[in-house]
């Protein structure tokens, strides 16, 4: 691990403070800057207000108003008007440059690259500021080693790994409960669309949640990192009181804040790998986190099955509490941050501390200076719901809003088919969700292949950059057709027992592929479309997302009850098949979709 990246680990930051930052010193703190000290920063002041000298000939004598400086035939008698001035251009321009050059000033060319980098890492433009201030506290370089972009790439796969299982372990906690259905029904004499409303709850905390988390990590004075902690922690405690609950209403109320409260993972993750990774590889990175993301619903029920079936209802959040503590462990000793406005805030105020210089600032202050309260509630609350109706979104935030729904209402007919059907018990029932499990990462490995042979070639070839945002969406048709695929098979399949249990199962592996998929191109095509609005546009997706998920299993039960197993699924594989044009249509017309759209950044 690095030793400048333990330091922002939560476990580094409390022996720093213990130690009033004698201990885990950083390398400016043991050799402070020259450049931000008070005396240089007014040399340079100075410096920048000197009149740039230029060379004069021999028989220039300045007048009284003539800001010039001579460098040479000073005192030297001036010819008559007639004669011709003499000044040599090309010397002039090169005493600029070399002012310039001092003072780290940057020529048109280094500005046209940086608006090309600007273009490729968004996020870099808070982090490392792009005007001249002296004042300005950026990175020591291109290979300053606190730069999250020039972490090594094992410790940026271990920083990754960490981030898919906080994800993993919150994200259980939704199908888990789901187990112990029946015995909520029973300890607390409720129906169970009732009890399932514990499982809706924790899946609208998770929708809600972003909307406050999301900003807070973006704030160069918070960063991720404390939120990750602080959550996790509430989220563990929160368990308690629903494992000793004595009656629903409890129980119901300690699930949606243990939603609300577990969301940051699910709604920053992507950030936060976008912290670490280049456009280039960072789809390797959101694959990774986004594995952690399909497990905790499909493992769930795995789990859960077993340790209802051994010792009742609340073992299975026994386990929630085992694996979520093991994480919050793990994510205090070795989780970093990762938010570069947040390091160089901190850099910003040891900086302070050490010079005494109190002007120093980040270029995240200068951006965030002229915004109101007002205006960060609106981007926070409203500027989400703003979006709704653009084109793009409407269509591909309800397709995945659709996915999302199918996911658990979905799930309630696994138990018809293993535990009806074919007599399994509630531990051998969970096991039929390793189907969509061994999906999932068939498609990433899959993906991650056609990332590697197709996308990175046209990176290269144009600067780090994706020529046509449709590019993202070249795999999505074949994935959109593997849901319904998914939905017929299993449902038609598993209604007879005279058909083995294994067919179902291998439908459900089409599923993983479809929705693993479809959700990396998509989050992608949105990255790349509205990346000046992202932040918001991914609230909006988790909170329509979540909303759906919420409310289909609340209508599972009556939906299988009359339709039965072949005909519920057949009816949501039809609702399926209603988007499956989407992807075709947008790889075709998306370009004269994104010129009409009001808030897409990218029209070209």
């Amino acid at each position: 691990m690095p030793y400048n990246a333990f330091q922002t680990t939560l476990v580094g930051t409390i022996i720093r403070l213990v130690s009033g930052n004698r201990l885990l010193k950083y390398r400016d703190e043991i050799e402070c800057p020259h450049r931000y000290t008070k005396e240089e920063i007014a040399r340079r002041t100075s410096e920048k207000q000197t009149p740039v000298p230029r060379k004069v000939s021999r028989y220039e004598t300045p007048s009284s108003n003539d800001d010039a400086t001579i460098v040479e035939g000073q005192n030297t008698p001036r010819r008559s008007d007639s004669d011709e001035t003499i000044i040599d251009e090309n010397q002039d321009q090169e005493n600029i440059k070399n002012l310039q050059k001092g003072r780290g000033e940057k020529t048109v060319g280094q500005y046209k690259d940086n608006r090309t980098d600007r273009m490729a890492n968004n996020e870099q433009q808070a982090e490392e500021g792009f005007k001249e201030d002296p004042n300005l506290v950026t990175w020591y370089g291109d290979d300053d080693p606190e730069n999250p972009y020039n972490w090594s790439t094992r410790y940026k796969t271990f920083v990754a790994l960490q981030m898919s299982f906080l994800t993993f372990a919150v994200y259980i906690g939704s199908s888990i409960y789901s187990a112990g259905i029946e015995g909520i029904m029973e300890q607390f004499t409720v129906s169970q669309t009732t009890a399932l409303v514990g499982l809706t709850a924790f899946v609208i905390g998770y929708g809600v949640g972003p909307m406050l988390w999301s900003p807070i990590t973006e704030l160069s004075n918070v960063g991720r990192m404390p939120v990750y902690v602080a959550t996790l922690f509430i989220f563990v405690a929160l368990q308690f009181p629903t494992i000793y609950a004595n009656n629903i209403h409890t129980l119901l109320a300690m699930r949606f804040f243990a939603g609300f409260f577990g969301s940051p993972a699910l709604a920053v993750g992507g950030a936060t790998m976008g912290d670490m990774f280049k456009p280039k590889h960072l789809a390797y990175a959101i694959g990774v986190w986004g594995c952690g993301a399909v497990c905790g619903p499909v493992i769930g029920p795995l789990l859960g099955g077993f340790t209802y079936q051994a010792k009742g209802w609340t073992w299975p959040l026994w386990v929630l509490v085992w694996l979520s503590g093991g994480c919050l462990v793990l994510i205090c000793i070795f989780f970093p941050e990762t938010s570069g406005k947040n390091i160089l805030h901190r850099r910003m105020l040891r900086l302070r501390r050490i010079t005494g210089n109190n002007d120093l600032k980040t270029q995240a202050m200068i951006d965030s200076s002229h915004l109101s309260g007002g205006r960060v509630v609106y981007e926070a609350l409203v500027k989400p719901f703003v979006l709704f109706f653009d084109p793009i979104l409407l269509v591909y935030n309800t397709y995945l809003a659709l996915i999302y729904g199918l996911l658990y209402i979905w799930f309630e007919s696994f138990p018809l088919v293993y535990m009806e059907v074919h007599g399994f018990n509630p531990g051998e029932s969970g096991t039929a969700f390793l189907g969509i499990f061994v999906g999932a990462w068939a498609a990433c490995a899959v993906f991650c292949y056609y990332i590697h042979r197709y996308l990175e070639p046209i990176f290269d070839a144009n600067n780090g950059l994706i020529p046509c945002p449709e590019i993202r969406l070249y795999p999505a048709p074949i994935a959109a057709v593997c849901i319904p695929i998914a939905m017929f098979g299993f449902g038609w399949s598993g209604q007879y027992e005279s058909v083995h249990w294994i067919v179902p199962t291998i439908f459900t592996g089409f599923f993983g592929i479809g929705a693993f998929i479809l959700f990396q191109c998509i989050f992608a095509y949105f990255g790349d479309v509205f990346y000046e609005e992202i932040s918001s546009v991914f609230t909006l997706n988790d909170l329509f997302r979540s909303s759906w998920g919420a409310a289909f299993p609340l209508f599972a039960h009556a939906l299988f009850k009359h339709l039965g197993i072949g005909g519920g699924n057949s009816l949501l594989g039809g609702l399926a098949c209603l988007f499956v044009p989407a992807p075709f249509l947008f790889i075709k017309y998306g370009h004269k979709i994104r010129e009409r759209s009001r808030y897409a950044s990218n029209k070209s």
